[in-house]
C-alpha cells in the first residue's frame, strides 16, 4: 500500500469513471536506486476520456490542511520527459472536474520541480486557490492521447 507521511493512501483513478478508456497503474517502484511513486498508463481520449491520476488525500478526518506558511509545492521527479499536472483541490471545487492546476515537464532525469502556489490556476471555477483550505492532490497526465509514466520521489510544502 502507498500510504503518505499524513496517513491518508495514494489512489489510482482514471477516466473510467466517466465512461473512458484509459489505463492508470499506480505503484511504488525504485527508479535510479530512488523509491517512488510511480504513476504509468496510457492516456486515451476515447469516450470523452483523457486522464489519468494518482490522488492523495490531505487529511484522514475530513479537516483541512492549511498551508498558508508555504510558498508552493517542491516534487522530485523523473519522468519520459511528458507533461503533466498537479491538482489541488479544496471546498471550492463542489464539482470532479474543478481544481486548481499547475504544470511541468518530467526529465527522465532524476530533478527538482518548484511550483509555487501562485503558478496553480483554477479550472472550471472562479474563487481563486485558498492555501488554508486543501482537502486533495493529484499527479495527473491528461488532454492527449500518450504513455504516462511518471516518477515521484518526494513532495513537499516549501518556503521560499
Amino acid at each position: 500500500e502507498l500510504f503518505s507521511p499524513l496517513g491518508s493512501k495514494w489512489q489510482g483513478v482514471s477516466d473510467r469513471v466517466m465512461g473512458g478508456i484509459s489505463i492508470a497503474g499506480v505503484t511504488r517502484d525504485v527508479v535510479d536506486g530512488q523509491t517512488c511513486l510511480r504513476l504509468a498508463g496510457d492516456v486515451l481520449t476515447e469516450n470523452g476520456g483523457g486522464f489519468i491520476q494518482a490522488s492523495l488525500s490531505f487529511s484522514t478526518d475530513g479537516e483541512h490542511l492549511d498551508a498558508t506558511d508555504f510558498a508552493g509545492i517542491r516534487l522530485s521527479v523523473c519522468g519520459n520527459g511528458e507533461i503533466y499536472s498537479v491538482h489541488i483541490r479544496t471546498p471550492d471545487c463542489g464539482r470532479p472536474w474543478q481544481s486548481y492546476r499547475s504544470q511541468f515537464q518530467a526529465q527522465p532525469a532524476w530533478e527538482t520541480v518548484t511550483l509555487p502556489f501562485t503558478s496553480f490556476e483554477p479550472h472550471r471555477l472562479e474563487s481563486p486557490l485558498d492555501q488554508s483550505r486543501l482537502t486533495r492532490m493529484g499527479l495527473v497526465a491528461n488532454g492527449r492521447p500518450f504513455r504516462a509514466d511518471l516518477a515521484v520521489s518526494e513532495i513537499a510544502f516549501h518556503k521560499m
